[in-house]
């Protein structure tokens, strides 16, 4: 487990364990790549991060990763897999899974219905992008893309 602050001065723990925490998680991130590029999204207030969001009441963690990530990129993925949860101690606290997925689909055209829309980089560019989110510039996001760069080999583009 990986303990850190994040930029808000939140404690937040990190696991690649299943069920560590003793809060459900009941939100989702979303890492995908096609064709080298990580798929990201432009939220009109916090900046680039990865998809994601809240669980809505009778839907899986897995059903949620699809559908968030397609209302904020307007990408279909596939292939979901569990990943990491995090804890955030926050007034009130809350856990978030995390996901790796492939790229099944691009809509190119349609609308988003809460953020800019897709925004794909290379690592490269992700890691010297100055317009992240709060969250994408923390200890726990560093970490993560480490343990993703171990599934690198797996993914089909």
């Amino acid at each position: 487990m990986v303990s850190f602050q994040d930029l808000n001065d939140l404690r937040v723990e990190l696991s690649f364990e299943k069920g560590t925490f003793p809060i459900k998680p009941m939100h989702v991130l979303v890492l995908a790549k096609h064709n080298n590029k990580w798929l990201l999204t432009k939220h009109p207030k916090r900046g680039i991060e990865f998809p994601g969001g809240k669980v809505e009441a009778h839907e899986t963690l897995e059903a949620a990763a699809i559908r968030e990530t397609l209302e904020e990129t307007n990408v279909t993925i596939r292939h979901v897999e569990w990943l990491a949860e995090y804890l955030v101690y926050d007034k009130k606290p809350f856990c978030k899974a995390v996901f790796i997925a492939h790229v099944g689909y691009i809509n190119n055209e349609g609308t988003n219905f809460e953020t800019e829309g897709a925004v794909w980089l290379s690592t490269d560019e992700l890691l010297r992008c100055n317009n992240l989110s709060f969250h994408m510039k923390d200890d726990g996001m560093k970490v993560i893309l480490e343990k993703v760069s171990t599934y690198e080999g797996k993914w089909r583009n």
